[in-house]
């Protein structure tokens, strides 16, 4: 496992500057490390962070398998093979020991979250003292913590529609948040797609899915492209993002409600007279999804901006080491 501390001190070597006229000696520790944090993705940065308390209750997904990295020695048991005796280890007691490989499998994470206009909503500018940030950056802010464990782990990831091949290491990571930070359109993954659902693209079967959004596109859309994935051979993880307004519609008096991706407006003389109603079929959309993601065989999770994502990454983590041990 690499540890922040790590990082930090690779990216303070690699930006070093030299003082002229001092025989090549080092800023002082605080200005280096203040560029080097400077250097760093802030999306990485805030990432890291949560990644690392959930790493501290989480153990890597690997185990014994068919595979070449050496893993652990463990004391030989009846039924194992000779030949997979470690004459050498065992030499040095009385007793028999077996040289373990650590589990390789052509598996594959590729990440995913929603592009689309409505990810940029928050509420927090219409609530006093409400500081949640848009749905958007808190997708990516848990995708790319989770792409820090899977990294950990020793797994492949890679963003699906960037046209990108599954990487291993921090490579990996730092190649995932360039992508997202790009422009949309940029990496393929805001074009092609609709309803806010990746566009379907061939996958290795023994490949997974994360897809990380808000998901309030219609039920059938939501459930052609989910189909399309599972009957491919790829399992799934579905994380819907909503923002507190979203579930709660807290607003009271006569509102405006202007459309995101759509410019529609809807004038409602008084909210709270709607309020019920709305939660119905909030509550009815959600049991959709869970629905749809049940009849593959898909998890499903749900977060909430105003809530800390460390939740939702422990969970997401934790169905993804599940699905592993299938």
């Amino acid at each position: 496992m690499i540890s922040n501390r790590a990082i930090a001190e690779r990216a303070i070597a690699a930006l070093t500057p030299r003082r002229p006229g001092t025989g090549g000696a080092a800023l002082p520790l605080r200005g280096r490390a203040e560029q080097a944090a400077a250097a760093l993705p802030p999306l990485l940065v805030a990432a890291e962070r949560v990644a690392a308390t959930v790493a501290q209750g989480v153990h890597g997904r690997r185990r014994v398998g068919q595979g070449e990295t050496f893993w652990q020695f463990r004391q030989y048991q009846p039924g194992d093979a000779a030949g997979r005796i470690d004459w050498r280890e065992s030499a040095k007691s009385q007793r028999l020991y077996v040289r373990e490989t650590e589990w390789e499998a052509a598996q594959s994470v590729w990440l995913w979250r929603d592009p689309s206009a409505s990810m940029d909503y928050s509420s927090a500018g219409y609530i006093a003292g409400a500081g949640w940030p848009t749905k958007r950056d808190r997708a990516e802010l848990i995708l790319v913590a989770l792409a820090s464990l899977l990294v950990r782990g020793g797994e492949r990831l890679t963003l699906i529609g960037s046209g990108v091949a599954p990487m291993t290491g921090r490579v990996a990571l730092s190649r995932l948040v360039q992508l997202i930070e790009r422009a949309p359109g940029e990496t393929g993954d805001a074009a092609g797609g609709d309803f806010g659902m990746p566009a379907f693209e061939p996958l290795p079967r023994s490949g997974q899915l994360v897809l990380i959004g808000d998901f309030l596109a219609p039920l059938d859309k939501i459930n052609t492209a989910v189909a399309q994935f599972a009957g491919a051979g790829l399992k799934g993880h579905l994380l819907q993002i909503a923002d507190p307004a979203e579930e709660d519609l807290p607003f009271a008096g006569r509102v405006r409600f202007a459309g995101v991706e759509e410019r529609d407006e809807v004038v409602i003389s008084r909210v709270e007279t709607v309020r019920e109603d709305y939660a119905v079929r909030f509550r009815r959309h959600r049991e959709g999804l869970a629905a749809i993601a049940r009849a593959v065989g898909w998890t499903l999770g749900y977060h909430r901006t105003d809530r800390a994502p460390h939740l939702a990454l422990l969970a997401l983590h934790a169905a993804l080491a599940a699905d592993r041990r299938r």
